[in-house]
């Protein structure tokens, strides 16, 4: 007997036919799921994470950007004139001729030696004379051998009363065993022949000797011998 047409579709769907639609309904199921997701996460494609070589996009170099304009060179200043000083005092002072006189006249005790060793008979030893001893009594008046600005007036342990004097030839002059009281003062302008003091015995390290003046000059600090520049004695 002939089977009709709906049992033969009984048969195939209990047989290959259930596995037709057991996979028609699986794929259903899972577009239906995709699309959910979707619905559910947005519409927006989820962007994919930077990696450590991520794509940079440059600027194309076509493109105008301002023109950046050059900085100006400095204009080069002259150079800054020195200081102008002031004629009188930058010029060096130019020495000029001393008249020298003997600030006292008498016999020359002991001479100038700084080569050679003299006797000192105060001391009783030997050692230089940086100046010359001129005998004279006590109470003499002592004149400027040169003029010159007085610069020191004191009282020395060893040489008593001293008075120094700058002169316009370099030389510094230095009177000592002066009586106590000087006739001068610091700052003082003195001529050749200026009276500075009189002659005392204040000078312990010359006690041994009579009664005189004791002088030095000294040229760049240095002493040299008053007789080179003392005039002859008449």
């Amino acid at each position: 007997m002939k089977r009709n047409r709906l049992e033969k579709l009984g048969d195939f769907v209990l047989g290959k036919g259930f596995y037709i639609v057991l996979f028609l309904c699986v794929a259903a199921i899972g577009i239906s799921g995709y699309y959910l997701i979707r619905s559910v996460s947005g519409s927006e494609p989820v962007e994919e994470p930077v990696t450590a070589n991520p794509n940079i996009t440059l600027p194309d170099s076509s493109a105008v950007f301002p023109e950046e304009k050059p900085r100006p060179e400095p204009e080069a200043q002259p150079d800054d004139p020195q200081p102008k000083k002031d004629a009188e005092t930058s010029a060096p002072v130019q020495p000029r001729e001393v008249v020298y006189t003997w600030p006292v006249k008498g016999q020359v005790l002991r001479g100038f030696t700084v080569e050679a060793l003299a006797y000192d008979e105060t001391m009783g030893d030997w050692r230089t004379h940086g100046g010359i001893d001129i005998a004279a009594e006590e109470g003499r008046k002592v004149l400027a051998a040169g003029e010159g600005q007085v610069a020191e007036v004191y009282d020395d342990a060893m040489m008593g009363t001293t008075v120094t004097v700058l002169q316009p030839d370099g030389v510094t002059a230095v009177y000592s065993n002066l009586a106590q009281g000087p006739a001068v003062a610091v700052g003082d302008a003195v001529d050749t022949g200026t009276v500075l003091g009189e002659v005392g015995r204040t000078a312990m390290a010359e006690s041994g000797l009579e009664p005189h003046l004791h002088l030095e000059l000294l040229a760049d600090g240095e002493p040299v011998d008053p007789l080179s520049y003392l005039p002859e004695q008449n």
